[in-house]
């Protein structure tokens, strides 16, 4: 089950749901409020949750959740509150706690990522829903509750890794993987190393560990 980041699609999984479905796994991505086939909804964080629940619960089987960016953050403040639901988590490109960080300079890090991948075109709109939405959010509050399989993913350029030590010490058996000459969207810019990491943990959990791809 995956979900997209800010001002982006489920389209930006179509080489991962490829590759899971050549490999014999269902894959399902999904559009949040305010992106792709629903550009005319306003995002909430009530919204965004309400959408991972209904393509969760439609799974025959418990599913590993993949979230990127805001998808991310998203994902992890679902699987606070239904990891029972869940197999696992993959969380990519959101290895940053925002509370106690000042919000402009998230503003300033999303405007970059967005702008230099030519996406979301004009409607800025939908940044200040996400960053209303995002107030008082604490993503390592929320990791520190899950007991399901963890994997950490960040390219290695991407701004948005800077906590990832203190993801690791709040989620000791979270595995960490750290793609090198990757940016923030890390599963299109590196799309062999994020798959390969995706099967591995549709197949098994392993204990806690840093890797490096080569």
């Amino acid at each position: 089950m995956f979900v997209h980041g800010m001002r982006t699609s489920s389209s930006i999984w179509d080489g991962q749901v490829a590759a899971m479905t050549r490999s014999g796994h269902r894959a399902h991505a999904v559009d949040l409020p305010g992106h792709g086939a629903r550009v005319d909804e306003r995002f909430t964080l009530d919204a965004a949750l309400e959408t991972i629940d209904r393509a969760v619960t439609a799974c025959p089987t418990p599913p590993l959740l993949v979230g990127l960016s805001l998808g991310g953050y998203i994902s992890l403040a679902y699987a606070a509150g239904a990891q029972h639901k869940l197999a696992g988590a993959v969380l990519a490109g959101c290895s940053t706690e925002l509370r106690g960080k000042p919000i402009a300079t998230y503003r300033r890090v999303s405007n970059h990522v967005t702008r230099a991948l030519g996406v979301g075109g004009d409607n800025w709109g939908l940044v200040s829903d996400m960053l209303g939405a995002l107030t008082g959010y604490s993503s390592l509050e929320h990791l520190r509750t899950l007991r399901l399989p963890v994997w950490l993913v960040n390219g290695m350029r991407d701004p948005l890794r800077m906590d990832e030590r203190r993801y690791l010490a709040t989620l000791p058996t979270a595995r960490l993987t750290v793609v090198p000459r990757a940016g923030h969207d890390v599963n299109s810019h590196a799309p062999t190393a994020f798959n390969r990491i995706l099967l591995d943990a549709a197949h098994r959990w392993r204990p806690a560990a840093v890797a490096v791809l080569s």
